[in-house]
């Protein structure tokens, strides 16, 4: 009788324990995760301007823009260096206290669900982790959407995109003037988070996935014979885990993307959606399959080396918060 007491002591023991590692995980997670958001976007920004481009080419454009490294090469060309990072400030500004949020809103999820068991190990299932970045995803995009239209906006200002070429001005807007002419002429403040239905329901799904696979991966190589402190490693499991997501949810972010950009111009980028599901039907029946693939070359480009960078810098500036 005595030896199963002090047995569940000791479980109990243990189970505090883990729950205040994972407290402080989630500060740790925080602070790591908004920088590594912002170092690993700034290396990616030209794929990522590629992408928003070639996804924004409704059936209305005349495709000025064929293909990522010729779109990249077509960028310097006419706006110079800058022109590979405009938009990029802005999504720093923005992808800080997103990826904060997001890393920081999973460990927190993670230290709820161990709440609620009984048992003492602090590795979750697959559904406890798909639930948590599901979460994550959605109050990361809620907390920081206006700025994400807002640099969507200012990154195709200065692009050539047919019907908008009368509106291409020599040098972009500033965040303030798009804040307020956005507030001003489509709807009020509300406006700010137009697109934000189809970027959740994508977000949510790729995040996700995201975080559930590079733990899995990261679970497996522990366990095994691999030596997961090794970067490559890290950046393995990260490039793996956002390839998957990156492909299974992309239409959802093609959507996302015209969403924010469709009432520019006046509308006559090509494309005037009612709902997702009107968006969805109208982009198969008019452009294929394949129509809601576009840009996916420029986003595997981008999400692929900044997921694998974002996850390295993570778990290396963590470690080194701990240490701290």
């Amino acid at each position: 009788m005595s030896g199963d007491i002090e047995t569940n002591n000791e479980n109990r023991a243990i189970h505090v324990q883990i729950k205040e590692f994972i407290k402080r995980e989630s500060n740790a997670s925080f602070i790591a995760g908004g920088v590594a958001g912002a170092v690993s976007r700034t290396v990616v920004s030209p794929f990522e301007r590629a992408k928003i481009l070639l996804q924004v080419q409704g059936p209305g454009s005349n495709h000025a823009y064929q293909g990522m490294f010729p779109t990249i090469f077509k960028m310097y060309r006419e706006e110079g260096w800058r022109g590979l990072f405009r938009g990029n400030l802005l999504n720093c500004v923005r992808i800080f206290p997103y990826s904060a949020v997001q890393f920081a809103v999973f460990e927190k999820c993670k230290e709820i669900m161990l709440g609620q068991r009984p048992h003492t190990t602090h590795n979750l299932t697959s559904g406890e982790r798909l639930i948590g970045g599901s979460i994550a995803g959605v109050v990361s995009v809620a907390v920081t959407y206006p700025l994400d239209l807002i640099r969507a906006r200012i990154t195709i200002q200065t692009a050539s995109l047919s019907k908008l070429d009368k509106a291409k001005l020599s040098k972009p807007p500033t965040v303030v003037s798009t804040f307020k002419e956005v507030v001003k002429n489509e709807g009020g403040f509300l406006a700010l988070y137009k697109g934000i239905v189809p970027t959740s329901l994508g977000v949510a799904p790729y995040v996700a996935i995201n975080f559930a696979l590079y733990e899995k991966c990261r679970e497996y190589m522990e366990n095994s014979d691999f030596n997961f402190s090794n970067p490559v490693w890290k950046l393995s499991a990260g490039a793996f885990s956002s390839f998957v997501g990156g492909v299974l949810i992309y239409p959802l972010d093609v959507l996302r993307k015209r969403f924010q950009v469709a009432s520019m111009a006046g509308g006559e980028l090509g494309f005037q959606y009612n709902s997702v599901t009107h968006a969805l039907i109208h982009m198969f029946k008019h452009e294929g399959f394949f129509g809601a693939y576009k840009g996916l070359t420029a986003n595997l480009y981008k999400i692929v080396p900044s997921m694998a960078v974002s996850w390295l810098c993570y778990d290396t500036l963590k470690d080194m918060i701990h240490k701290w």
